[in-house]
């Protein structure tokens, strides 16, 4: 169980399951006392978790970061945000608008942490992959079987050969299939669903490139794919980790789609075109 600091902060929540325990002593100190945290040393740091430098050193790069300095940054961009930020669980006794409010508020808090986790060079290359992939199976369970679905309707408008799959055995009968010239986009919030997780390994053996859209930085899926991004949404009463994650999910999905249109915009806006006029066609009739 992720506690209540820990929680509030991003780029540790996503990365702390995957944490040793020494980790998650600095993680819990840092979350406690993040202002007295960025005015201490390495030493200072791991003398406070009974720790050791090179524990220090290894959570920092753990969490995505080359050092202290950068952590530090980032702890400061995060401490300026959520000042500006109000994490909102929703009352059993809240009215009908204040639902409303809190999960607004909650969805556009979600997308602002995704931001701070999002690596856009990730991005950029998982969309010259899936340029150049001959075709795209997209793979997932449940609420990110969602995902998959929203991802083949709209990257059929790039004119991508792509199908998404949330059979257990049809995503192994398609990975199977696979190519090296072929790419997967494998969507779940934990990385670590034992079905999707084989069909994975099966496309990496074909030769497959592998991109992974999930919550967890350190999951299985995470570590088998090529490319990884990650965000996560937020908790709250009445609504899972999973089912707000499936929105971030859903941006991130379009922020990668959209740049796939921006690098062949002339072909993009033919096939909208083409797309439109078949169905104003189909509407007549």
């Amino acid at each position: 169980m992720i506690n209540e600091n820990i929680e509030k902060i991003p780029f540790l929540r996503s990365s702390y399951p995957g944490m040793t325990k020494s980790e998650r002593c600095i993680a819990e100190y840092m979350a406690q006392q993040p202002e007295i945290f960025l005015k201490m040393t390495i030493s200072e740091i791991a003398d406070e978790t009974e720790s050791s430098e090179i524990t220090v050193s290894r959570f920092c790069k753990k969490l995505g970061y080359r050092g202290g300095q950068e952590l530090k940054q980032a702890l400061t961009a995060y401490l300026l945000t959520s000042k500006m930020q109000n994490y909102h669980d929703i009352g059993v006794d809240d009215s009908c608008s204040a639902v409303a409010a809190k999960i607004f508020q909650n969805i556009t808090d979600g997308l602002l942490d995704t931001l701070q986790l999002l690596n856009y060079r990730s991005v950029d290359r998982a969309a010259a992959v899936l340029r150049q992939a001959r075709r795209i199976a997209v793979y997932g369970f449940g609420n990110s079987a969602t995902v998959c679905r929203d991802i083949t309707t709209r990257y059929l408008r790039l004119g991508f050969a792509v199908q998404d799959y949330s059979d257990s055995h049809m995503q192994v009968t398609s990975a199977a299939m696979l190519t090296p010239q072929d790419a997967v986009i494998a969507v779940s919030h934990t990385g670590a669903t034992d079905e999707l997780i084989q069909s994975v390994k099966v496309a990496k053996k074909r030769g497959a490139a592998v991109i992974a859209l999930t919550s967890h930085i350190h999951s299985p899926l995470a570590k088998l794919a090529d490319i990884c991004l990650h965000g996560m949404g937020r908790e709250v009463n009445y609504s899972t980790e999973a089912g707000a994650s499936r929105l971030i999910h859903m941006a991130i999905a379009d922020i990668l789609y959209t740049r796939i249109a921006m690098a062949d915009s002339e072909t993009f806006k033919d096939n909208m075109e083409r797309m439109r006029m078949e169905i104003s066609k189909k509407k007549s009739n």
